[in-house]
């Protein structure tokens, strides 16, 4: 997510707090809101994917290619 709709973001929810917002900006902060998440989301998925785990034996398990196959609900 760039900048500028992180900046619209945080624009949106200043005026939710003040005059507050007309029906096209609810809906343009919930759309904004929603692509901010995937992103997070994203974003956590890929560094979770990257973890490696020393197991008792000394063998190295990496997680993504254990898990990160598999479907997501």
């Amino acid at each position: 997510m760039d900048e500028l709709k992180i900046a619209r973001i945080n624009e949106l929810a200043r005026k939710s707090k003040g005059p507050g917002l007309t029906e096209e900006e609810k809906k343009e902060q919930a759309q904004l809101r929603k692509e901010y998440i995937a992103a997070i989301r994203m974003n956590i998925r890929t560094q979770l994917d990257q973890i490696s785990i020393v197991e008792k034996d000394g063998s190295i398990t990496n997680l993504g290619e254990k898990y990160g196959n598999k479907e997501r609900h």
